[in-house]
């Protein structure tokens, strides 16, 4: 069942996604999808055409006729779900993609009736897996599309109005599934582009395809530093991006703040890892700013609820629905950004203009699965009568986990869904305090550890 994650099926090939456990999953999900078709994508993984064989006989054994569309990113998996191919519409999708996990991993990121599919319907997939007879064969029913030029296609047609522009473009694929599109996308928009590692492979030689990770940024730097005016980098499966330029790590958070300048009066959905900067801003500016969960998939069902413009998470989804379709795409986000140095926006002066606050990046603190949401609710508990060495407390959001909010700025501790961690993260006007609250909150888990 370890396998089986709120957002996501992730594991090992072989160990854990095998012939059997791969196909019994096809089979199950076949049964929750009304109509007759699901289209299938992979990443660059060596293992995951076999993936692909397997799920297929899973879901072909289930009734169901598969759109097969090869080697793609997750994004232009999303994107069939939109699209008319000959009079058939997907009534769900499936990518098989270990994201940016290692080169062993693989898994499957699930759309039904354009619908993220996540959270207790996976868990419960995973419970009928388990106790499922042998599945019997039947004839592969594999209709191939070219998923890829269609989105290509589209994208190009967008954002024809970049075309020739002089910004110097460096960016870094990681070796992931990205560079399966950017240079037909850039070629076609006759941008002046520099590509690393733009050729997938699934063992990833140069560098771990994590671009929320410092250390994987460091050969793009040195290009842009270089040889251009703005970089971006992908991870394994193209749905997170990160944007650097010469002075600046642009955070999702600080993403939605800039893009948001094009939208008038947007409602913006932000997670609770998301700077304080974000929200005040965007309430300043008319906007409304919404906080939420952690998770791809929470976020688009939270903008689909709201009817909402726009989502990031700090870690790089982002979620347009203003002018596309309201999930994560990081090749879109690449155009969008460029559209708005293209309007003259100077992205390092915009942020210069906010106001400063000193932020850790995310702190993870290992526990076990067991232990990690007894621990947050012990948190909570404590928190109704702090420790006389916590520091004062304006409000709690307890969304996801516990945000608190403090005189100077904020600390956050969490649960992450899919490891065996807490996640923390800190904020305020100034350094000295952004360490006196990881402190008291570190005391505060440690405290709540001790009295389990």
């Amino acid at each position: 069942m370890s396998i089986y994650r709120e957002y996501d099926i992730r594991g090992i090939y072989e160990k854990e996604l095998n012939e059997q456990s791969v196909t019994r999953i096809g089979f199950a999900l076949a049964h929750k999808i009304d109509g007759a078709y699901v289209a299938v994508g992979y990443d660059a993984r060596s293992h995951s055409p076999v993936l692909f064989e397997y799920l297929v006989r899973g879901l072909n054994a289930g009734g169901k006729k598969v759109l097969g569309m090869g080697l793609v990113p997750t994004p232009v998996n999303y994107f069939t779900n939109y699209q008319d191919w000959d009079g058939i519409t997907p009534a769900a999708s499936v990518m098989i993609t270990g994201s940016h996990n290692p080169s062993e991993y693989n898994g499957f990121k699930i759309t039904v009736n354009k619908a993220p599919f996540f959270g207790e319907d996976i868990y419960a997939l995973g419970r009928e897996c388990q106790t499922m007879d042998a599945i019997a064969e039947t004839p592969r029913d594999v209709r191939e599309i070219d998923a890829l030029s269609r989105y290509v296609d589209y994208i190009v047609d967008q954002f024809s109005h970049l075309r020739g522009m002089d910004t110097r473009i460096v960016y870094d694929c990681g070796n992931g599934v990205a560079g399966v599109v950017t240079e037909r996308i850039f070629d076609a928009l006759g941008l002046k582009t520099k590509g690393l590692y733009i050729e997938p492979d699934g063992t990833f030689p140069n560098h771990h395809p994590d671009p929320s990770e410092e250390h994987n940024l460091e050969d793009v730097k040195k290009l842009l530093a270089s040889e251009g005016d703005i970089a971006f980098a992908y991870d394994g499966d193209a749905d997170r991006i990160a944007v650097l330029t010469h002075k600046n790590n642009i955070k999702g958070d600080m993403m939605a703040l800039l893009y948001s300048m094009h939208m008038d009066k947007p409602t913006v959905v932000g997670e609770v890892k998301c700077s304080q900067v974000m929200y005040d801003e965007l309430e300043k500016r008319g906007a409304k700013a919404v906080m939420y969960k952690t998770g791809h998939s929470n976020l688009k069902v939270k903008m689909k609820e709201i009817d909402a413009d726009l989502a990031c998470e700090v870690s790089g989804h982002v979620f347009f629905k203003n002018r596309y379709f309201g999930y994560d795409d990081a090749i879109y986000a690449t155009l969008r950004m460029l559209e708005l140095i293209h309007d003259g926006i100077d992205l390092d002066a915009e942020l210069a203009k906010l106001p400063q606050v000193f932020s850790t990046e995310e702190i993870k603190v290992k526990t076990s699965e067991s232990e990690k949401f007894k621990i947050i609710d012990r948190v909570k508990e404590l928190l109704k009568n702090p420790p006389s060495y916590f520091p004062a407390i304006k409000d709690i959001i307890d969304v996801d986990g516990v945000r608190i909010n403090f005189e100077h700025g904020w600390g956050l501790v969490r649960a992450s869904n899919t490891t065996p961690i807490l996640v923390t993260r800190f904020e305020s006007t100034s350094q000295e305090e952004v360490k006196l609250y990881e402190k008291a909150i570190n005391d505060l888990i440690k405290e709540a550890k001790e009295s389990l």
